[in-house]
């Protein structure tokens, strides 16, 4: 393993890390790390299979469909139960059907912001509201993506989310600073198990618009997380952090 990879012990210990989406892909991999560095992890999910990674590395699972706000209600209630805090949101949860807008229906819509527009302010509130009731500093972490950025074909209401996502981070790091940071993630290409779908010509096209050449390893994006979650990130707030192998930067 590339020492790029390794957690740095300690370094959350004692904080408690809600990772929405979090059975697999990145979210799996930032409750492995956050865990590794001392965290104490609640894995929230709507695949049943989130309990299989809380299971693995001694945190809790919740079954959540972070569209229904009475679910990211009960979700916050839980961590609360179970560690008595919140002092991470990662709201990581997505859903997308990647189609032209003539296409896609409103029920297709309804339910991919429901998720990653809905789900993450509800996410956000509830993390938020039990963060001052503790009255002390917390962190809201935001998967946003390149698709934030840039406009292409058939994700009209995928990069809705992730354009709102951005402002979403902007406005929670200016109404609750200095004590609560909000920072967004913003990844390109990563490697997760839905990659590997992905037709061989297809995937050669993709690379070959990305300088750095590969996609990047889901532990990227999570040492990536693990960062701005501490304390050594903490005069960052209300940006996002990208993370694509210069993929914007070629414009």
């Amino acid at each position: 393993m590339s020492a790029r990879y390794f957690p740095v012990p300690g370094r959350h210990d004692g904080r408690v890390y809600v990772i929405t989406g979090g059975a697999e892909g990145i979210g799996r991999t930032c409750a492995e790390r956050f865990a590794e560095e001392g965290a104490q992890v609640m894995v929230a999910d709507v695949n049943p299979a989130g309990q299989d990674v809380a299971d693995a590395i001694g945190g809790a699972f919740r079954q959540t469909d972070m569209a229904d706000p009475d679910q990211v209600r009960a979700l916050a209630a839980a961590t609360v139960e179970r560690f008595g805090r919140i002092d991470i949101w990662h709201n990581n949860a997505f859903s997308a059907v990647f189609k032209p807008i003539h296409d896609q229906t409103l029920d297709e819509f309804d339910a991919i912001t429901g998720v990653g527009i809905r789900g993450y302010w509800m996410g956000a509130k509830a993390a938020v509201e039990q963060m001052r009731a503790q009255g002390g500093k917390g962190v809201i972490v935001n998967t946003a993506s390149v698709q934030s950025f840039v406009g292409e074909k058939g994700f009209s209401a995928y990069q809705a989310t992730k354009g709102a996502v951005l402002a979403m981070t902007r406005s929670l790091a200016v109404d609750h600073a200095p004590d609560i940071r909000a920072v967004a993630l913003a990844p390109g290409l990563i490697l997760t198990r839905a990659v590997e779908a992905i037709p061989q010509d297809v995937m050669d096209e993709v690379l070959d618009g990305i300088p750095a050449g590969r996609g990047a390893d889901p532990r990227e994006v999570a040492s990536l997380a693990a960062f701005v979650a501490s304390d050594e990130a903490d005069y960052m707030s209300g940006t996002a952090v990208i993370l694509d192998g210069a993929y914007l930067a070629i414009g």
